[in-house]
């Protein structure tokens, strides 16, 4: 398959542009143009959070691609490599459409970021993004299921672990998660029998003195004052350092005891994206691409580059800056990216990227929010009211807006809905991390999985016994369970350490083939 245009990403940026191009085309010439997104759907990310708070139907955030940009061709799939000296990319569609080449006449780049949580020992394990409807689906599931163990358990200790969140990052998504679930978890109390008089906690962490860096000191200094009012615990100045299925443990040596984090932090750059620089010899702004004003990249005719992954200048009251990585900036650059390949493929001269800066807002909960619009500030339900009629505006489509209102106006006037209708996924393998001297499990308890230890070590002690060191490749199995299937040992983390779980049906396969081999003739040997 080869294109004339091929539109590499379906965030903001490649949205716009592709539906924007399709329609300066035509429906005739529009399916020269291609646009690869890994979802069928474009997600309004500034909506998440309400999602993962149950104020939004996931529904209500996810606008499907073949229905925004009708006159272009969308392909699903996952970019795997870009070779520029053949004009093809390298896509995989599926389990049964793998390494599918696209041929391209002209290339833009939309691909944006992607999260890296390898940085800091156990957020990989432990933390939960908030990048997709998927991450914030699981979210708000497994506070619900918090709920329902807290409402269960009579031991102080673990009620108070289950009822503590922790979100990392005091940008814009991680404000808004901590206020949308402090006030879901706050408002469903009520109807869990055991809980109508135990607190929960919400601790947001942020590496900076304040919050809400992007949208200036006032308006951050009052995000905080209002989030401490309502009960919400802020660490400024405070990083993550390491993760455990039970512990939060910050740079200071500090740590907070929850069995939920929620990280929205560890934005990475896309390595396609960097492949591709090096190929060409590109200069990179901390991983994003440089562009020239009219989003085409130097020294290539046929490479254009908008959103997260592309630097591109952008002159703010005479100033020139590189323009923000957000989704007011990426979807203008779409619009004038698409205007400009129209333009060149016409036989003009494409125009500079300019965009008058018009603010940002944030929603904190229970109805307040801060806002800076052309230079003027708001907080409070004004600003509240403001924050929702401009994201309803903006969203795509009437029929989805109508949508959203129905929704929130239903939320104004009825509880939040607690339903779990799809058990959470079984993890057949996951990754454990633990602290130096952390329990993995204690003799006698029952075996609900076997661990390969994938580095650092752990000691394994049991009464009358010499204690024995296990290091990288060991493997806790049923060499070391007694008769009834319990553990004879009890297994501590001898320094910081990662291990992999094998749980639920693997397990019980895996149990099986151990058994049948050691009937087998021979075996013992």
């Amino acid at each position: 398959m080869h294109y004339d245009v091929v539109i590499a990403g379906g965030g903001f940026a490649g949205v716009y542009c592709a539906r924007t191009l399709g329609r300066l085309l035509g429906p005739a010439k529009g399916k020269r143009v291609a646009l690869i997104a890994e979802s069928n759907v474009m997600i309004f990310q500034p909506m998440l959070a309400e999602v993962a708070g149950s104020a939004l139907s996931p529904l209500d955030v996810v606008n499907p691609l073949r229905q925004l940009c009708r006159e272009v061709d969308v392909l699903q799939g996952s970019i795997q490599r870009i070779d520029w000296s053949r004009k093809t990319l390298t896509m995989d569609g599926g389990r049964f459409s793998r390494d599918h080449e696209i041929g391209f006449g002209q290339l833009v780049l939309t691909l944006g970021s992607v999260t890296d949580l390898s940085r800091v020992p156990g957020m990989a394990e432990y933390g939960r993004p908030m990048k997709s409807v998927s991450d914030a689906l699981r979210l708000r599931a497994t506070v619900i299921n918090r709920l329902e163990e807290a409402n269960l358990v009579s031991d102080a200790g673990l009620r108070a672990r289950l009822l503590t969140v922790v979100v990392a990052g005091g940008g814009y998504t991680g404000v808004e998660t901590a206020g949308q679930l402090l006030d879901f978890m706050s408002s469903s109390r009520r109807y869990y029998a055991n809980l109508k008089d135990t607190p929960v906690r919400v601790v947001l962490v942020h590496g900076h003195d304040r919050l809400l860096t992007e949208i200036g000191p006032e308006l951050g200094e009052h995000a905080q004052r209002v989030l401490e009012k309502r009960g919400m615990e802020l660490r400024l100045n405070t990083r993550v350092a390491e993760l455990t299925a039970d512990r939060v443990i910050f740079a200071d040596g500090t740590f907070v005891e929850s069995h939920t984090i929620v990280t929205t932090i560890g934005n990475a750059p896309n390595p396609v994206v960097l492949d591709l620089c090096g190929q060409l010899g590109l200069a990179t702004e901390r991983g994003r691409v440089r562009t020239e004003p009219t989003l085409r990249v130097p020294g290539h005719a046929d490479l254009w580059s908008a959103g997260d992954c592309a630097a591109v200048p952008w002159t703010d009251r005479g100033e020139v800056k590189l323009s923000p990585p957000t989704a007011q900036f990426a979807q203008r650059q779409g619009v004038q990216l698409a205007k400009n390949i129209f333009a060149v493929m016409n036989g003009r001269e494409p125009r500079p990227f300019r965009h008058r800066y018009m603010g940002q807002m944030a929603a904190i909960g229970e109805h307040d929010a801060v806002a800076e619009v052309f230079g003027f500030r708001f907080s409070g339900l004004l600003a509240w009211w403001m924050w929702r009629t401009v994201y309803l505006a903006k969203l795509p489509g009437v029929l989805r807006r109508l949508r959203v209102m129905i929704d929130w106006t239903f939320e104004l006037v009825f509880p939040r809905d607690l339903s779990l209708v799809l058990p959470p996924p079984e993890d057949l393998l996951r990754a454990i991390h633990l602290v130096k001297d952390e329990l993995l499990f204690a003799r006698g308890a029952q075996c609900r999985a076997f661990f390969y230890v994938r580095g650092g070590s752990v000691v394994l002690s049991a009464p009358g016994e010499p204690e024995r060191v296990l290091g990288k490749g060991a493997i806790l199995d049923q060499a070391l369970l007694d008769e009834k299937g319990c553990w004879r040992w009890t297994v501590t983390a001898a320094e910081s350490s990662d291990l992999t779980a094998i749980r639920g049906r693997a397990l019980k396969l895996l149990k099986t083939e151990l058994q049948l081999t050691s009937r087998l003739p021979g075996a013992e040997g």
